[in-house]
């Protein structure tokens, strides 16, 4: 079997079409930061009391998002409020929809905005001209007393009708900490977020996007059966995508990684979709396995998975194993901290 060592070029593309800028970090940063301040003084102007704290979360803090050509992504900045601030005028608890409709209110008080925020099920989402949006879900703090009688904190969510336990933050906790237990070992967690990102970009392909399984799911996935190869980010993106399609061939149920329910059920068709066009992808792979497999074949099959002509426009290396873009481009520690500073690409 050949082994065309295709790591440069896929590192090269996961710098250049996956990862987010430092411009276009800093002005999502500046965007979240305004829609905090104009939460806070909303609240202000309706005298009603302002969330406790509010705190990023999804894959904007796990430092997963991807890029997007249509500009279409999302930045989930939840506010968390104590239980006895979500009451009305003669003091009873808020329900669900209508602390949302307070936190709606309070985004939209100047009517500054062309599109204003509207209370969606699970948060309340504010689109900005540009085309990418703010969702702020709604939490109250609520404290009880655990088994061993101490006193807690439980954080619930303001979804649909009820008021559901969750707590966003907590998959961030989990995500990082086992990056973190990887890097102090033998595997390379940064690997693993770059092998999520991939697989993230590779699901989002435009005509895709509404028909596939969402981000958190393809983030269990990758966590589940990550593959890891020193050096060989595109060994180790093929041999975790083979496991991730075993698994869906018996069951497209996936298991929440910090709540005892779970992301997708047995049966989901954003899921089996997802796992049908993980099928074709590794079926187009296939070509790698051939004793005579050329570079160009292995750049043309990789560009094929993606939608891009981004591995064929690579520099040729002469069949040494590597992109020389990968050491010509941007010198770097690690992979995972390389960021583009040219401003370009979109993001999502």
């Amino acid at each position: 079997m050949a082994d065309i060592d295709c790591h440069g070029e896929m590192t090269n593309f996961h710098r250049e079409k996956v990862t987010l800028s430092n411009a276009q970090q800093g002005d999502m940063r500046k965007r979240r930061d305004a829609g905090r301040t104009r939460l806070k003084n909303g609240l202000d102007t309706a005298e009603k009391p302002k969330p406790k704290e509010i705190r990023s979360q999804g894959s904007y803090q796990m430092r997963t998002m991807v890029q997007d050509n249509d500009n279409d992504y999302d930045i989930d900045d939840g506010a968390y409020f104590r239980s006895e601030d979500l009451t009305d005028d003669v003091g009873e608890p808020l329900a669900p929809e209508a602390a949302r409709q307070r936190v709606c209110n309070a985004l939209k008080w100047d009517g500054r905005f062309k599109q204003e925020a509207t209370v969606k099920r699970n948060c309340v989402r504010q689109v900005y001209a540009e085309g990418y949006h703010i969702d702020v879900p709604v939490y109250r703090i609520v404290k009880v007393t655990n088994l061993f009688g101490k006193d807690e904190e439980r954080f619930e969510l303001a979804s649909g009708d009820e008021w559901v336990e969750s707590d966003a933050r907590a998959v961030t906790r989990w995500f990082n900490g086992l990056v973190g237990e990887l890097n102090a070992g033998e595997a390379d967690g940064s690997q693993m977020r770059r092998v999520t990102k991939l697989s993230k970009k590779f699901a989002r392909r435009a005509k895709w996007k509404s028909k596939t399984t969402s981000g958190i799911a393809i983030t269990k996935l990758v966590v589940d059966h990550f593959v890891s190869r020193a050096e060989r980010d595109d060994v180790s993106l093929r041999e975790t995508w083979k496991k991730i399609h075993s698994k869906l061939l018996w069951s497209t149920e996936i298991k929440h990684p910090v709540v005892m329910s779970n992301i997708a059920e047995a049966g989901d068709g954003q899921v089996e979709f997802f796992r049908d066009c993980l099928g074709e992808a590794l079926d187009t792979l296939k070509v790698l396995d051939k004793h005579d497999c050329t570079r160009k074949e292995a750049r043309e099959a990789w560009d094929e998975v993606f939608d891009t002509s981004f591995f064929t426009d690579q520099p040729d290396d002469g069949g040494e194993g590597r992109s020389k873009a990968s050491n010509a481009a941007l010198s770097v520690t690690s992979v995972e901290t390389a960021r583009r500073n040219d401003g370009g690409g979109r993001f999502g």
